[in-house]
């Protein structure tokens, strides 16, 4: 899966959200400065040739939708982010934000607690 600039992340926010939308419905959830609807179209354009995004016919324009899901692409840039500074080690990237943030232990044992209930009761990980 290909690595999204900054806009074209902005863009696809509002399509995960929207989930089908025209290019005006995106730019209208996009906060001021608006960014023009030619640079909105060619972003979305983009998002196309990357495989991100689809469209279908409607009236004389068209409706774009996404074709990758928000928690694919979410799992494949933290783990680009992991492997990129951390050397794969989910551990240092934990240990890095506790002591960036000042996390104390209490939200650290909140957040496994958080994880554990995503487990299914045999302890696999639901899918």
């Amino acid at each position: 899966m290909k690595q999204l600039t900054k806009a074209e992340e902005e863009v696809m926010q509002q399509l995960w959200l929207l989930e089908k939308c025209n290019v005006a419905t995106i730019i209208e959830q996009l906060p001021e400065p608006k960014p023009a609807y030619n640079t909105v179209s060619t972003i979305v354009r983009i998002l196309e040739s990357k495989g991100f995004v689809n469209h279908e016919k409607e009236g004389k324009g068209y409706l774009y939708f996404p074709l990758v899901k928000k928690s694919d692409y979410s799992n494949q840039s933290i783990n680009k982010l992991v492997d990129g500074y951390f050397q794969g080690s989910f551990k240092s990237m934990v240990s890095f934000f506790m002591k960036k943030n000042d996390m104390s232990l209490t939200e650290l044992e909140s957040i496994l607690k958080d994880i554990k209930k995503t487990e299914e009761p045999d302890g696999k990980k639901e899918k």
